[in-house]
């Protein structure tokens, strides 16, 4: 299965508040550049360009936002 198809069955099966956050981060992504990369890497979706971005985790009561190199973001 083709990586976005990955991350949109990822996001439906959340099935809650969670699925809708990631879903509305992905956008925001997407959106600041639609030639990011979609990927689903450790079983969670992450998205690169030259190099890994950002990842995004589900828990029970919080998302998790991971930048790679969040130090050397402009």
């Amino acid at each position: 299965m083709e990586p976005t198809k990955l991350i949109d069955k990822y996001i439906k099966d959340l099935n809650d508040w969670r699925g809708d956050m990631i879903s509305k981060i992905r956008k925001i992504i997407l959106e600041c550049d639609p030639t990011i990369k979609e990927e689903l890497k450790w079983d969670v979706p992450v998205w690169s360009k030259n190099g890994l971005i950002c990842a995004t985790g589900s828990f029970k009561d919080h998302i998790k936002i991971n930048f790679f190199k969040g130090a050397s973001l402009p």
